[in-house]
């Protein structure tokens, strides 16, 4: 069951990394009528759900210590904003796909840098108590690739138009 989780904690990276330095070839592969960000949310979603899965195969149940609910739930609260502020556009890459999507700086965005991969970090050491650490730097260790690979480009300029099938 190890190397099974191994690979489920790192399952979404390289296809968020292909999404993001190759976003014609989705968008191409979406198809005309399909919108990319959509279909990205829906992988996204059912990878998540195996990352989910893995970590249930090497979790032990036991009552959640007294630091779990603050450290998760503020976590969570970052994820559920920056999907309230960016929408499933903003979210899943609308802006690499072509999509005008407005710059945003309510909080958390202009207080914490990467508020997404914070708060999902944030939420996974707070199941540090039920998960073998190993895992739980794998799954971060992929956040924090990403965190990179975002960083090489200007936030403030747009992805050049791409050849949109909708």
């Amino acid at each position: 069951m190890g190397v099974a989780a191994a690979i489920g904690a790192i399952l979404p990276f390289p296809f968020y990394w292909w999404l993001w330095t190759k976003p014609q070839t989705w968008v191409d592969l979406c198809g005309k009528g399909r919108d990319p960000s959509k279909v990205m949310a829906m992988v996204s979603h059912f990878l998540k759900f195996l990352q989910i899965i893995s970590f249930l195969s090497v979790s032990s149940p036991s009552w959640p210590p007294f630091y779990f609910w603050p450290l998760f739930l503020s976590g969570q609260f970052l994820n559920f904003r920056v999907y309230q502020l960016l929408g499933e556009s903003g979210t899943y890459y609308g802006v690499r796909f072509g999509k005008d999507i407005p710059w945003v700086t309510e909080f958390p965005f202009g207080y914490i840098k990467d508020p997404q991969y914070v708060g999902s970090i944030m939420s996974l050491l707070a199941c540090w108590a039920w998960v073998p650490f190993q895992y739980i730097l794998l799954w971060i260790l992929g956040y924090v690739f990403m965190i990179r690979v975002e960083l090489k480009e200007d936030p403030t300029t747009r992805a050049k138009p791409l050849n949109l099938p909708f």
